[in-house]
């Protein structure tokens, strides 16, 4: 449901997976447009043809299907497994319930929801907990997937008593590029000019998922004038008061084989545009890991928003066919 930024990612990594077919797309943009979209932004020709409604590659036929909310599709009549709600707009349970009503036998959104579903999963850290009776579901945020990994690590490691957050955030396709009356003060200026706090639902979402750190998590997201690459700016108070940099830097290292799709460890001085085109949720910095004199430490984390967001999707989509198939349940 939807065919923006993150699901046309979704689509190009599908199209190296022969596990996943991507049989029909709600949508209210033309076809032709948005054939021209998947293709443009693609670093390589990319082998899909639109004839009349369908996305046709040796992934299979796409149909799209006119669609504006949750729904609208009769996903029973295409036999679909999953349902991935990319849209962004439609986030509550409730709206994923008309999805399922609609024919879905499960519904994923690329994004954290707005109320409590069946599960928000991010891979590394909770989907051991998943069970073939969730079919609401959340892939996260790619915010939320870099900031819980590297917690779960630091935890895990040294013991983590707070921490502060703040997501340098490349803009995004709701906010305007010059300025116009929105509902938000700041988010009605130009993000194509200013460096625009924001809110981020992340804090909230790591603490049901990691409940260790309920009432010890706090932060804000920084929307920046570059429109890929993103940063996570992550300050810790660690338990333990005789940590190195070398150490703290050795544990990601460690952790990287473990979670090799998930976390990503570079030494390079690297910038924004260096990770466009990387699907790890957690492209870590080396060489910019600080640490006060005494339990204070700072990590910062790089994704490309949008990518790695398509990747963990797919994973999760991938969790729940395994977890199925050992149960028994198509």
């Amino acid at each position: 449901m939807g065919f923006g930024e993150v699901p046309r990612h979704i689509y190009r990594l599908c199209l190296n997976d022969d596990r996943i077919e991507v049989v029909a797309i709600g949508e209210i943009g033309k076809p032709e447009i948005l054939h021209y979209l998947l293709q443009a932004e693609s670093k390589e020709e990319l082998e899909v043809k639109l004839e009349g409604n369908f996305l046709v590659s040796k992934n299979g036929k796409a149909r799209f299907v006119y669609a504006v909310k949750p729904g609208d599709v009769p996903w029973d009549m295409f036999d679909v497994d999953v349902v991935v709600d990319g849209t962004a707009k439609y986030k509550t349970r409730e709206f994923m319930e008309q999805h399922y009503n609609a024919g879905a036998k499960r519904v994923i959104l690329s994004n954290l929801p707005e109320n409590d579903i069946d599960r928000v999963v991010v891979m590394g850290v909770n989907d051991h907990t998943i069970k073939s009776s969730d079919k609401l579901i959340s892939a996260g945020s790619a915010t939320t997937n870099a900031t819980a990994i590297m917690l779960k690590i630091l935890e895990e490691n040294f013991g983590v008593d707070y921490a502060m957050l703040t997501t340098v955030h490349s803009y995004t396709s709701d906010q305007p590029l010059r300025d116009k009356v929105g509902n938000n003060f700041r988010r009605s200026r130009s993000a194509a000019e200013n460096i625009i706090p924001n809110e981020t639902p992340s804090p909230k979402w790591i603490q049901k998922i990691m409940p260790e750190f309920k009432g010890k998590i706090e932060g804000y997201a920084l929307n920046v004038p570059v429109p890929n690459g993103s940063l996570l700016d992550l300050t810790t108070v660690l338990k333990k008061n005789d940590v190195s940099v070398d150490d703290i830097n050795k544990a990601f290292e460690d952790a990287a084989p473990k979670l090799k799709n998930i976390i990503e460890v570079v030494e390079d001085p690297i910038v924004s545009t260096d990770v466009i085109g990387n699907s790890h949720s957690v492209v870590f910095d080396k060489r910019a890991t600080m640490r006060s004199p005494l339990r204070m430490v700072k990590t910062l984390t790089w994704y490309h928003t949008a990518l790695a967001m398509a990747a963990r999707v797919i994973d999760v989509i991938h969790a729940y066919d395994n977890i199925d198939k050992k149960g028994g349940v198509k």
